[in-house]
């Protein structure tokens, strides 16, 4: 019986097993880099063309279709910066004082009419229109008034506190380019051309579900096993920060049947589908070799972390990104991958992401063959320089660890352990 023994023993030492690589292995031969895999969506996706008129008020986050050229010049026309009096800017002193005499009044929207001679001045308001003639405002606290009479010193240069016609925008300039992605204060810029539509390009349409038997959306009484689905809720939330039409399938059980309906039905109505879920190994996993069966696969895996069975393809004619599971990983492959892409869909002609360097005040551990993206908070120190360190746990499915964090820290592919004081890069959110 010892023989025996000791033989099966020997066996099973020896024996090989076939196995594949995981999302717990550091280093994948078959995956994509991360700057590969960017190369391969920009490649695969070409920006939209159509585009449509909307109100300015309506226009936040969304990419213009076409230049904004101003008419006009702003300001109008030369004005005042400030509260003061108008004068010639020859009859400031070059030393000592002078008495001027003050002839009228200027307020915004009521200019004063009449000329002004050397030797006299005007009282003007902020944003009223220069008199003829004048080309300075000495402020108010700078002057001694007496009646009509004011004593000015030689302390303000000739041409001060004066906005020029066109000193903003001349009429002809280019103001906002095609494919510049229009924030609050591009608003405030339009409507100073009065401007009240502009043409962009049009919403895309985004359809995304999420995959599993254990996913129970919010309302639903959890059963053994089961989980509330967070991943729809996040995607929605980044989805929406970009002003784009929301399609929100809900769950999709593991079944190749229901899968596959889903995707035919989103394929008809979207520009982009996002699945959640189901590109992985398992034996439910059913994502891959559908899409491999009715689209086409590009790549689905990343050389990263967390993140690396990603999904991009295409399904009739809408793209298709299958997202991991974990939620973490929902919103760093997201962040790093279905942003810039979409971004580049809608003919944005900026996609790429700012990062920063700074020392890392934590220990992080990382082992060469992946990219990592871990959460950190970035803020001051005691020297009011800025630091970053990490949010605690970098667990794939520990998602508050994104609620915490307001940055990604960047670990390079060839990277390891980052100890504390090492400069590293930040991606902040």
């Amino acid at each position: 019986m010892q023989t025996i023994s000791s033989e099966i023993n020997i066996n099973m030492t020896n024996s090989d097993v076939n196995k594949q690589n995981s999302c717990m292995d550091d280093f994948d031969p078959d995956a994509l880099t991360v700057n590969d895999a960017l190369k391969n969506i920009y490649a695969a996706i070409s920006p939209i063309s159509e585009s449509e008129v909307v109100p300015i008020r309506e226009s936040l986050n969304r990419v213009l279709a076409a230049d904004i050229v101003s008419s006009l010049n702003v300001p109008t026309a030369t004005n005042s910066a400030m509260d003061g009096y108008a004068l010639h800017g020859k009859d400031i002193p070059k030393e000592g004082t002078s008495k001027i005499k003050v002839i009228g009044s200027a307020f915004a929207g009521k200019p004063y009419q009449k000329e002004v001679q050397q030797g006299e001045c005007i009282r003007i308001m902020t944003g009223a229109v220069m008199p003829r003639s004048t080309d300075t405002v000495i402020i108010q606290e700078h002057v001694e008034r007496t009646d009509d009479i004011i004593l000015i010193d030689s302390e303000t240069k000739s041409g001060s506190n004066v906005r020029q016609a066109g000193e903003d925008i001349a009429n002809g300039d280019v103001v906002l380019e095609k494919g510049a992605r229009i924030r609050a204060a591009d608003i405030g810029v339009i409507a100073s051309l009065g401007i009240g539509e502009i043409e962009v390009s049009r919403k895309l349409r985004i359809a995304f579900f999420s995959t599993g038997d254990e996913l129970c959306s919010i309302g639903e009484k959890l059963k053994d096993g089961n989980i509330y689905d967070s991943n729809r809720y996040s995607l929605f939330g980044m989805l929406s920060e970009l002003n784009v039409t929301i399609m929100d399938m809900g769950v999709i059980r593991d079944n190749r049947e229901d899968l596959q309906q889903a995707f035919e039905n989103a394929a008809t109505k979207a520009d982009v589908i996002i699945t959640t879920g189901g590109v992985s190994v398992g034996e439910a996993d059913y994502v891959k070799e559908i899409l491999q069966e009715t689209g086409t696969v590009n790549f689905w895996k990343v050389a990263m972390k967390p993140g690396r069975p990603l999904a991009f393809g295409q399904i009739k004619d809408a793209h298709f990104f299958g997202l991991p599971g974990n939620p973490v990983s929902v919103m760093v492959t997201f962040s790093q991958f279905v942003k810039p892409a979409l971004r580049h869909l809608m003919a944005e002609t900026e996609t790429e992401t700012f990062t920063m360097r700074v020392p890392c005040i934590s220990k992080l551990k990382k082992r060469p063959g992946r990219v990592e993206y871990q959460r950190g908070i970035l803020e001051r120190d005691e020297n009011n320089q800025w630091v970053v360190k990490k949010t605690g746990a970098q667990g794939s499915g520990i998602l508050r660890s994104m609620s915490q964090a307001n940055c990604f820290i960047i670990l390079p592919m060839d990277g390891e352990t980052v100890e504390p004081g090492t400069i590293v890069e930040v991606q902040p959110f």
